[in-house]
């Protein structure tokens, strides 16, 4: 019998590693009272073997830690684990953010931060890992029936995304992507030509009652940019319409 989504949802358990104990201890009420299960580590090299030995659903941790930091626990859980996880930073850590992401992580969020963007992160991570983990536990990677795709593609020239899986290529060749730039791209190439503005972009990206500023947008607009530039040097499908927004063109 297959469990309704709330119901699967509701079994799902969530790592907290943080050598805050007050952040533990809010996060870990806050996620219960959604339905997950939590176990708590204070340091990373705590964590570790827990976390390699019996992995949860997807584990959130600051990067900054006594013994073991957040950059050293990913890169000892990347050597044999695809385990999803984000990472707690503060707004200056820029280049851990970075690093981090290279590494494997999924998303960052920079402290202080919403505990109802976290939530809406953890939800759309772990919706993003569901696919691949059925058709892997079925055998079948590519499987699909007469009414429902396994997946659903939005194709903009050389840009596929495929938004059930929150998978990106860029001329056949993968792009890694966070699940925000991932909603800030296709909120622009669901329309390409047309100019979003700073605010309609927040919106695709951030849930209700989320406060960020314009210049977060921007930031994730440079990463975006930054990231398929690796793949292509002279991508330029983003582009910036000053003191009105950003729009993409199809490439």
């Amino acid at each position: 019998m297959t469990l309704p989504p709330a119901a699967a949802e509701a079994r799902r358990s969530i790592a907290l590693v943080d050598d805050d104990r007050n952040i533990l201890t809010t996060l870990s009420i806050a996620l219960q009272a959604e339905g997950y299960a939590t176990r708590l580590y204070s340091d990373g090299e705590a964590a570790l073997k827990a976390l390699t030995d019996n992995p949860p659903d997807l584990a959130v941790f600051d990067i900054k830690m006594p013994r073991m930091d957040g950059m050293e626990l990913l890169r000892r859980l990347r050597e044999t684990s695809d385990l999803p996880v984000i990472f707690l930073t503060s707004k200056d850590d820029e280049q851990d953010e970075e690093a981090g992401l290279a590494m494997g992580a999924d998303d960052y969020i920079a402290k202080p931060f919403s505990q109802r963007l976290l939530l809406a992160r953890i939800r759309a991570i772990l919706r993003r890992a569901a696919p691949l983990t059925e058709a892997t536990i079925s055998g079948d990677q590519t499987a699909t029936t007469d009414d429902q795709p396994a997946a659903a593609m939005l194709e903009r020239g050389r840009l596929q995304m495929d938004t059930s899986r929150h998978r990106v290529t860029w001329a056949g060749r993968p792009v890694s992507l966070t699940v925000t730039e991932f909603l800030i791209l296709e909120a622009l190439a669901q329309r390409p030509g047309v100019i979003k503005s700073r605010n309609q972009l927040m919106d695709a990206a951030y849930p209700d009652d989320v406060f960020v500023d314009d210049r977060t947008v921007d930031s994730h607009i440079k990463r975006l940019r930054r990231k398929f530039r690796v793949t292509d040097p002279d991508f330029t499908a983003i582009e910036t319409l000053y003191g009105a927004g950003y729009s993409f063109t199809d490439a």
